[in-house]
């Protein structure tokens, strides 16, 4: 496993994180129980990732739990970062419908309060924003207040998480620009390249790192779905239009002679790619199971894309990998 340093902070952050959101949700077609997900977190450390992604909305403060079921005494070895901003302490969440937001000083020292107590400790490595708006980002009590906390080492570093979907460029362009954040969380693979391209120019000149979810296309890129997959309705990836999932099959297959020269799969490919960018610190697989821990974490091993091999592979984007758009 490699690490690397998350942006401005003094965090070494594995380049392979462990995203907890499974363990606290049954959204990616698997429940996982409790003794399960405590062995993937611990399986997980073996394998050298020491950093940990979830947020207090996985299952209303289940996935912290367990995050501090698994780490609790040996809390300075491992990396917390949570996010926060859903109020789920005065909404029920139906389905996947979205929770009301409050990304206000005084709720973000409420809801620190509450994450602290899930995760049995007394600071967090990294605090971010939960899918906030422009509002959000134009707080400036707001961020006084985050700044203030982590003066006071409370927090180590904060961030923004962007999203839902690919997320809001405008906000993620401000947050970088015009914050105190040391990361900044969006969905970003091979596929789906933008607004994550941006992301990665405008970080470089403020030495924010990016923290890249969804980097493998919900399955597509490890083949996992298909053009015939069908999800039940609980499944966070049936919001993939299916127009979409044609289409990206087709780019697959045009990718695989560029993976198949360097004896890559797809997967591998996926994965390598986005851990050739040099801003990104942390990328986040979703897995539901150890052998899935096992395959991504053997990923990091520094073999990566040198820049013309990036921009050939930017320049298929650009191109559509050479596939005619489904007529919609």
């Amino acid at each position: 496993m490699k690490y690397r340093r998350l942006g401005k902070s003094d965090i070494m952050a594995s380049e392979i994180g462990f995203g907890a959101w499974t363990i606290g949700l049954d959204w990616w077609g698997k429940k996982i129980d409790d003794d399960e997900a405590v062995r993937m977190l611990k399986r997980a450390y073996d394998l050298g990732i020491n950093f940990y992604e979830t947020a207090d909305m996985y299952g209303k403060g289940k996935s912290e739990k367990l995050i501090a079921r698994a780490f609790g005494s040996m809390r300075d070895s491992v990396v917390y970062s949570t996010k926060w901003g859903y109020d789920m302490y005065n909404a029920e969440q139906v389905g996947h419908s979205e929770l009301p937001q409050k990304h206000d000083p005084e709720f973000l020292r409420f809801a620190l309060r509450q994450s602290l107590e899930r995760l049995q400790t007394d600071y967090l490595d990294v605090y971010s924003l939960h899918n906030p708006k422009m509002d959000a980002i134009r707080n400036d009590r707001l961020f006084d207040a985050l700044d203030d906390l982590q003066r006071n080492k409370v927090l180590r570093g904060h961030g923004v998480a962007l999203g839902p979907a690919i997320g809001w460029k405008e906000e993620g362009i401000s947050a970088i620009e015009n914050r105190n954040i040391c990361c900044l969380q969006t969905v970003y693979n091979i596929l789906e390249q933008d607004p994550g391209r941006e992301f990665l120019k405008t970080s470089e000149n403020h030495d924010v790192a990016i923290m890249v979810r969804v980097p493998d296309a919900s399955g597509l890129l490890t083949g996992k779905v298909t053009a015939e997959t069908t999800f039940d309705k609980n499944d966070h990836r049936s919001f993939r239009k299916r127009e979409f999932i044609i289409e990206a099959v087709k780019k697959i297959e045009n990718m695989k002679p560029f993976a198949d020269a360097r004896g890559w799969s797809i997967t591998e490919l996926a994965i390598k790619f986005i851990l050739s960018q040099r801003q990104v610190s942390v990328v986040l697989p979703t897995v539901i199971s150890i052998e899935e821990l096992e395959s991504f974490a053997s990923l990091s091993d520094g073999k990566y894309l040198n820049p013309s091999e990036i921009a050939e592979i930017e320049r298929m984007y650009e191109n559509n990998f050479f596939v005619s758009p489904v007529a919609r």
